[in-house]
């Protein structure tokens, strides 16, 4: 502990020119990862948590929280949901914590920034930590698409749509991403490739047993839609992955966003899906006074905006800014969770930023998996941090695309090689 106090001592005297070494340094004040784990990722409506409301979900994940760290609930000061269809998701973090067993001391809210509420939780939490106002906190994202979506249910205030940027924020996603295919001449071919990759990935992920470290098995109750009969069932395995998947058959499935466009469709966009998932974070120094393992260090997030009518392409946007703040490249880059809303913007983030492909969403990405969509940005650290584990790898980049025109990107360091 004391050759690490120094050594972050030294470090603010002689800063490291490198940004990787900087990076890669570790020092008591490190945010750091001492658990990472998700629900598996279920179809909405006709899957395994299609009768699991939202803050059920959120309960039956915080139960497994305390089974896992081992730590006591007394500690956590504060846990943060990403979510984003339901207005109600602070009124249900704060019971489903109270009702798994943390004390009514420990704080709880929601935010919501879109797709990536996920990965905004967990900035939201390590901000708190590293500014000393808590010292134990935890970031969920977790979403119950099943219970509906996100969709405005009316048109804007008519001053704001004067402006056409404001007017395009209320395009649905699927135009957003047929907006991406004709802008950037990504072609229904390319998409479709991408997409069978996925599903390749995930098939092989799968079985594997590559997520069987990242998933914790949850029971549910499950109402039978044709005899109302009621069955308890322990899930754990994703429902999304289709094995067998063919750029043929994918390429004669209908365009499902008509007349905007006629390149994407069911199988090359991300798959209507519930889910949570959650990451503990402390201090380097809280954690190895606690005793807890450290799988990673939270490095840094950030956010930037662009044009809405094609929000998709954000990654291309926030991932450079991240990149550029912290004084490191593309090659620096182990392990890149990309979140594949539509193939169309993954496959354009990958030519644009030359992001080496066989680094890009190993086990599969949402089209394979599943988006649902306040989770993805936790499930992706989740996700990153045991591939990351099994390569060996060191550095973690996450990013999502963010409706309404935004991106989102963060750095973690694997601390397990």
């Amino acid at each position: 502990m004391a050759t690490e106090r120094l050594n972050s001592i030294l470090s603010h005297i002689s800063p490291a020119k490198n940004g990787l070494a900087a990076i890669t340094q570790k020092n008591p004040d490190d945010i750091v990862i001492t658990l990472a784990i998700r629900t598996p990722l279920t179809k909405a409506k006709k899957g395994g948590f299609k009768d699991t409301p939202l803050d059920g979900l959120v309960f039956k994940l915080l139960q497994q929280v305390i089974n896992k760290s081992k730590l006591d609930p007394q500690l956590v000061e504060d846990i943060c949901l990403g979510n984003v269809s339901d207005a109600k998701a602070a009124y249900y973090v704060r019971a489903a914590m109270l009702g798994a067993g943390f004390p009514n001391t420990t704080a709880g809210s929601s935010v919501n920034r879109f797709c990536s509420s996920g990965l905004k939780a967990v900035q939201d939490i390590a901000n708190q930590i590293s500014m000393g106002n808590i010292e134990i906190g935890l970031a969920m994202g977790a979403e119950s698409m099943t219970a509906g979506g996100d969709r405005l249910e009316r048109p804007f205030f008519d001053e704001i749509l004067r402006n056409q940027e404001a007017c395009d924020c209320m395009q649905p996603m699927g135009q957003t991403s047929e907006n991406v295919g004709k802008d950037f001449n990504i072609t229904r071919e390319q998409q479709d490739r991408y997409a069978t990759e996925s599903y390749r990935r995930a098939e092989e992920a799968q079985k594997a047993g590559w997520f069987d470290e990242e998933i914790v098995p949850i029971n549910v109750r499950v109402k039978d839609p044709k005899t109302g009969e009621e069955k308890t069932v322990t899930l754990t395995k994703d429902e999304g992955p289709r094995y067998g998947t063919t750029y043929e058959a994918l390429s004669k499935i209908r365009p499902a966003f008509l007349p905007h466009g006629d390149r994407s469709h069911g199988g090359n966009s991300s798959q209507v899906t519930d889910g949570a998932a959650a990451v503990l974070l402390m201090k380097r120094s809280r954690a190895e006074e606690l005793g807890q393992p450290i799988l990673g260090k939270y490095v840094a997030a950030t956010v930037a905006g662009l044009a809405p009518r094609i929000m998709g392409i954000g990654p291309s946007i926030a991932i450079p800014k991240l990149l550029t703040k912290l004084n490191i490249g593309i090659d620096d880059i182990d392990v890149i969770e990309l979140n594949e809303a539509f193939a169309s913007m993954a496959v354009y983030c990958i030519n644009e930023l030359k992001l080496p492909h066989e680094k890009v969403n190993v086990r599969g990405g949402a089209i394979a998996l599943g988006h649902p969509l306040g989770c993805t940005g936790a499930r992706q650290i989740v996700t990153g941090l045991a591939e990351c584990r099994r390569q060996k790898k060191k550095i973690l980049l996450t990013s999502m695309c963010i409706g309404t025109g935004q991106g989102m990107a963060g750095l973690i360091v694997n601390e397990q090689v």
